[in-house]
């Protein structure tokens, strides 16, 4: 989340900043909460010094022996007091907590102002779109030759998840091994491997929670009571399946505090994710783009404030190098700041060219969140005596395996249906070359 007090500085300043991104910022609401917090708060510290310095006069009297009676009538209703404007306090420090939560991350200063994909800047571009001299083929019907199955899951689970079989299961393994190969081998990433479900600590702190809730399965799950043999009812609290690893490796970092030494620290993972696409139908209904559950290779970076854009420019640069280990054409784009995340301040995306669409659609999305998740988890670092500041946390797709599969069947199709494999990707397939039906 943002700094609390950059809203009781200058919040009209804020609320500009996040127009760019098409957020409206409640400024009343915001300042009557504040108000209310500074008036409640005043009149607690004010009831603590009273039941303080009663409770000395209570002291001296009846140190000498004396009557306190009274005294301690006047510090019993000032306790109670106390109790509720605490109390009231609190529930208005929370209902601060959540307002800001909601707030998405202020769009860093190198970001182009704009609307929404339109605006986007493209900043280069690689590889040559090939060109056929046959009828091209999609990656579904490429995939029904290979093994790709849409109708059996749609028996077992429903729309919008795949079966793989045979070959082109294989060929989607080799693809995440081959991706975390090269990024702990080569990029210096340690691989890890994390749960894939978490609960709502973890989906706050990375900021899927509160405000994308729809967009997440949730597991509730019976806790204590019946369950665990203990007196009284049970109780249910909601754990989620993993939208990316982003979640669980990120989480990591929270209520840490490394050393300046031990930053930074990079990781990549190969998980399922898992997302209801809440909002999303009618849109890549066909094929593998727009699934429930696909797996992704994740990269994730904690580093100091200063190496945070150089990092992120570090990161891209590593699912760059999958995409042209690959051979795979695509073109790199820097977001505006209407087109943004809810975390990010900064963030570019990898776009794949896929040959039945005529297009680049993304396979990669990196950026740099600043502090703004690190100040939900806590997750900070300290140089030698001085005060813990806050890390900033990375995260980006090192790549999304299913979308690179689509990508890599469709721009190696030949006329006969087989499918040219990367020299890159051979080892991970025994030497094979080219992919028969």
């Amino acid at each position: 989340m943002i700094d609390s007090l950059l809203l009781r500085k200058d919040i009209e300043l804020v609320a500009k900043r996040l127009a760019d991104r098409k957020f409206i910022l409640d400024c009343e609401k915001f300042s009557q909460l504040e108000n209310t917090r500074k008036q409640l708060q005043a009149a607690t510290e004010e009831l603590q010094a009273k039941r303080n310095q009663l409770a000395k006069s209570i002291g001296m009297k009846k140190g000498k022996g004396e009557d306190a009676t009274s005294e301690l009538a006047l510090s019993n209703q000032i306790n109670e007091e106390l109790k509720t404007s605490s109390e009231q306090l609190e529930v208005l420090q929370l209902q601060i907590q959540q307002f800001v939560m909601g707030i998405p991350n202020l769009p860093h200063e190198t970001v182009p102002f704009g609307k929404d994909e339109t605006d986007n800047v493209e900043i280069s571009r690689w590889g040559d779109v090939p060109s056929f001299d046959f009828p091209i083929k999609d990656h579904v019907d490429l995939g029904s030759m290979y093994g790709l199955d849409f109708e059996s899951a749609t028996k077992i689970t429903g729309s919008r998840f795949v079966v793989l079989r045979g070959s082109i299961a294989r060929l989607h393994r080799a693809l995440a091994q081959f991706m975390l190969d090269l990024h702990s081998e080569h990029h210096a990433y340690e691989e890890i491997n994390v749960p894939f479900i978490v609960n709502a600590d973890s989906m706050r702190g990375t900021g899927q929670l509160p405000k994308f809730e729809e967009d997440l399965f949730k597991v509730p799950r019976k806790m204590g009571g019946v369950e665990e043999g203990e007196a009284g009812e049970a109780r249910i609290e909601n754990f989620y399946l993993i939208p990316t690893a982003e979640v669980p490796v990120t989480n990591m970092a929270r209520d840490v505090i490394f050393s300046e030494e031990q930053l930074p620290q990079k990781y990549v993972a190969h998980t399922p994710c898992f997302r209801s696409e809440a909002g999303s139908h009618g849109r890549d209904v066909r094929g593998m783009i727009r699934q429930h559950q696909f797996e992704k290779v994740e990269l994730v970076q904690f580093v100091k404030p200063e190496d945070s854009l150089t990092a992120l420019e570090e990161l891209v640069g590593h699912a760059q190098a999958v995409l042209e280990k690959l051979e795979i054409p695509y073109r790199k784009v820097l977001l505006c700041t209407g087109d943004m995340g809810f975390g990010s301040a900064k963030t570019y995306d990898l776009e794949a060219w896929i040959p039945s669409q005529n297009t680049y659609r993304e396979i990669s999305s990196c950026s740099t969140m600043g502090d703004f998740q690190a100040r939900r988890m806590q997750a900070r670092f300290k140089v030698g005596q001085a005060k813990p500041q806050l890390i900033h946390t990375l995260n980006g797709s090192g790549l999304a395996v299913g979308r690179c599969l689509v990508a890599l069947l469709e721009n190696n199709q030949q006329a006969d249906g087989s499918i040219k494999i990367p020299v890159a990707l051979r080892p991970y397939l025994a030497g094979i070359a080219v992919l028969t039906p």
